[in-house]
């Protein structure tokens, strides 16, 4: 045997490993150089669901060192992504297979356009060479997230895969962030090129600065507003955390003495008992400042569509989007730029100034911190109120006591992040999460899951609603399996109760339960299923000692727990009584 192998010609077997070896390191797959284009824009996990279509691009990620989040539900794949991209500051990345796949992230993606967060979805498709034959799990899926995305489109040929995904991501990125879409064949994906003919643009060189502070005049036009005020308000909202502007903020507030109000993202940024964190007298300081800074938020729903400020007042609206200022309401200075640059760039010009008036104003904030104390003082009663069934605003008191410096909390559902908005406060920046704009119920899961992944050594708590927690919680088995363990807490009434209210009061108590009860579920055994801890908590005494049992036990298992906490369903959220949502 020994001899006839001596005896072969050199040319069939090292010739020919060395002609394989030369051609492996010529070519490469359409998935390869996504993965390549991926880590090139500092992705390092994607968030997926696996599908026929897609898993060349697995294959690649696996070469190039990225991390693969496979998850039972495309939905949660997407949030997560959008969590990811909340939690580091760059882009998130979600990849599903064609067809149903695609379907299955839209509420994500959607969720992320409304949020302005940047995400990049991969979306598989079939083969090029089947195009309009009726190929398995085939849709028009550029034409269906077009509306919701800021950039939207089809890979043709596997030469531009890197090319159009440093596109995609550059996208996300232009103006406020927000998610794109990239179709791309299997056979696109499947096929090799030779590596020179690939356009693969080089990582750090094909991006502008973002961080742009927008006309200098108006700089100076706002330093001085600012400088003459004498009850000035500040409103901070996500897009200064989304752009990591916080620190910016945080030194012209301090810097001008100003109170600042804080909404989505922007809660945390400064930590309650701050001198210049302020919670509950928002209206009350619009009602009566002389210049009102509106900083990277819409004026939406949640804004009244600008007709909670009062009609008379000097608005400055600061934003990343030419299209959002001065949008629902006229405003007497727009500036467009990054929130941190403009700020600080205001900051700086105010120093020009002998007296920037930060004395004068100690007075006004000291009126509203009286009416501060006064308003917690009112809600006290039902904070610490021991009445059974457990009242909500029991639980959310509760919450913001258990919470620490590293404790992320994530809200999840209607009436259950109206309520804990009024009392739950994050210790630190980037330490508060909601679904934001689009009100996406399911979005915790994801959310838990990836602040986790980012944070190992942080505490993740999530506030669901019953109905929330009933939409995606099978994925809490992902995060068991990541090793990216964390707490739920569910508010449970057995009822979508946000709605619920609405309908009692339309249509009478005989049909207001129509289409909104739900099964009285103890939830608890979902965590003891998958080994962890659970508990059922129907006394408000007991919602302390359970959170802390709780905290433990994930900590000495690694396994996520469930605090399932019955509340009183005949208790709504003051907006939810004023149906605000909808005015």
């Amino acid at each position: 045997m020994s001899t006839q192998t001596k005896d072969l010609p050199i040319t069939d077997t090292a010739t020919d490993t060395l002609a394989r070896k030369s051609k492996s390191e010529d070519v490469i797959s359409g998935g390869h150089l996504a993965a390549k284009a991926l880590k090139s824009e500092g992705i390092d996990t994607i968030f997926t669901l696996c599908g026929g279509h897609i898993i060349d691009i697995y294959d690649g990620c696996v070469d190039e060192g990225i991390r693969i989040i496979d998850v039972r539900h495309e939905q949660v794949a997407a949030h997560a992504a959008d969590g990811y991209s909340r939690q580091t500051g760059r882009l998130g990345c979600v990849v599903t297979t064609a067809g149903p796949g695609f379907t299955n992230a839209i509420t994500g993606i959607a969720t992320a356009f409304r949020s302005e967060s940047p995400v990049l979805h991969i979306g598989g498709q079939g083969a090029l060479t089947q195009h309009k034959m009726g190929s398995l799990q085939d849709l028009p899926h550029v034409d269906i997230l077009s509306p919701i995305t800021k950039f939207a489109a089809s890979v043709r040929s596997t030469e531009r895969v890197a090319d159009m995904i440093s596109m995609a991501a550059r996208e996300c990125f232009s103006g406020a962030p927000g998610p794109s879409y990239l179709e791309i064949p299997r056979d696109i994906l499947d096929r090799e090129v030779e590596l020179v003919k690939a356009i693969i643009p080089s990582a750090g060189h094909y991006r502008a600065s973002t961080k742009s502070i927008g006309d200098p005049r108006d700089i100076e036009t706002l330093a001085e507003l600012l400088v003459k005020s004498e009850r000035p308000a500040i409103l901070i909202g996500s897009q200064v955390w989304t752009c990591r502007g916080h620190q910016e903020a945080i030194d012209m507030v301090r810097g001008l003495n100003i109170p600042a109000y804080f909404n989505g993202s922007g809660r945390g940024l400064l930590p309650p008992g701050d001198p210049h964190h302020f919670h509950r007298t928002r209206r009350d300081a619009f009602n009566q400042a002389d210049v009102i800074v509106i900083v990277g938020t819409p004026f939406d729903f949640r804004m009244g569509y600008g007709k909670r400020l009062r009609a008379d007042a000097t608005v400055v609206q600061i934003d990343l989007d030419y299209r959002t200022v001065g949008k629902n309401r006229d405003v007497s200075l727009g500036l467009i730029g990054d929130p941190g640059a403009v700020l600080k760039a205001v900051h700086d010009a105010t120093t020009a100034s002998r007296d920037n008036g930060a004395l004068r104003r100690e007075g006004w904030l000291q009126e509203l911190r009286a009416m501060e104390m006064q308003k917690t003082d009112k809600l006290m009663p039902l904070f610490t109120s021991d009445k059974e069934p457990i009242h909500p605003y029991r639980v959310a008191w509760e919450l913001n006591e258990f919470l620490t410096e590293d404790t992320i909390y994530i809200g999840d559902g209607g009436d259950v992040v109206t309520i804990s908005a009024q009392a739950v406060q994050p210790r630190a920046p980037g330490n508060w999460m909601d679904p934001g704009a689009l009100g996406s119920l399911g979005v915790g899961t994801g959310f838990a899951m990836a602040s986790k992944l980012v944070h190992p050594h942080k505490e993740v708590l999530c506030y669901y609603g019953d109905g929330s927690f009933g939409m995606t919680a099978f994925d809490m088995e992902t995060a068991n399996r990541f090793g990216a363990p964390y707490l739920a807490v569910i508010g449970n009434n057995s009822a979508m109760n946000q709605i619920r209210y609405g309908q009692i009061t339309k249509y009478g108590s005989e049909r207001g339960d129509v289409g909104n009860l739900l099964g009285d579920v103890p939830f608890s055994k979902f965590a003891e299923m998958l080994g962890g801890y659970g508990e059922e908590v129907r006394q408000p005494g007991q919602i302390a000692p359970a959170l802390q049992r709780s905290r433990e036990a994930i900590q000495s298992t690694g396994k996520s727990a469930v605090i399932n906490i019955w509340v009183d369903p005949n208790e709504y959220a003051p907006g939810t009584k004023a149906q605000t949502m909808y005015k």
